[in-house]
């Protein structure tokens, strides 16, 4: 990955920015146990952070249909609103290293399946907003909830040309979709994504730490001082 060109950087939130454990699977378990189902182990369902919640249900409950997936994804978001949201905790040096980036000249946004406004209060409640250009997710009535159609759709609207970006993520759904679009992926270690799963989608390059993202990204010679146009 030639990172002298990269100008744009989209960072996933689940896993990459923050630990949203406690909030989504106490989420995915009221859910379940509203629509009748039995309880789960919780430490089988982490696995389930960061997709989109239509395929996580689909799995969970074993069902194409609709209807039942519809009620699924009402009951949680009746947990995570209330209680979820607020339940994630901020990966160690995120915060500097976030600075440090924009700092650097680079225009970072995030691109997550959560629905967009939840993704703003979770940043904002961070005090991440300032760092961002744009939070950008799918809507509460399903659209856009593949990585890829999320990517894309930031390319098209903010006129983004694909080798100046990289999505920055911790599962093989963010490396798929920057590929379906063109753009550079960087996986990181810290997330749900399993040596194993990140290793298999062969990312562009792989990081452990927050520090070795920003060196990696870091690694061009136009630092232009930050530049943060909010759209």
């Amino acid at each position: 990955m030639d990172t002298r060109r990269v100008a744009h950087i989209l960072f996933d939130l689940d896993g990459t920015l923050v630990d949203p454990r406690e909030g989504i699977v106490g989420s995915l378990q009221y859910a379940l146990q509203a629509l009748g189902e039995p309880p789960r182990d919780p430490s089988s369902l982490a696995r389930f952070i960061g997709p989109p919640l239509a395929g996580t249900f689909r799995t969970l409950l074993g069902t194409d249909d609709p209807g039942r997936l519809r009620e699924a994804i009402a009951a949680y978001r009746v947990r995570f609103v209330a209680t979820g949201i607020h339940q994630n905790i901020l990966y160690e040096g995120i915060r500097d290293g976030l600075r440090g980036l924009c700092d650097a000249g680079f225009v970072l946004r995030v691109v997550t399946s959560k629905p967009g406004e939840y993704a703003e209060r979770i940043v904002e409640a961070h005090r991440l907003r300032s760092y961002f250009a744009g939070v950008h997710g799918s809507t509460l009535d399903g659209e856009r909830t593949e990585k890829g159609a999320l990517i894309r759709n930031v390319l098209d609207t903010r006129s983004l040309v694909p080798r100046t970006v990289v999505m920055v993520g911790d599962r093989v759904h963010d490396v798929i979709g920057a590929r379906e679009n063109g753009v550079a992926c960087v996986a990181v270690r810290w997330g749900f994504g399993s040596r194993e799963e990140l290793d298999a989608a062969a990312p562009d390059a792989i990081v452990d730490t927050v520090l070795e993202l920003v060196a990696l990204l870091r690694n061009r010679t136009d630092d232009a001082g930050c530049s943060v146009p909010v759209t």
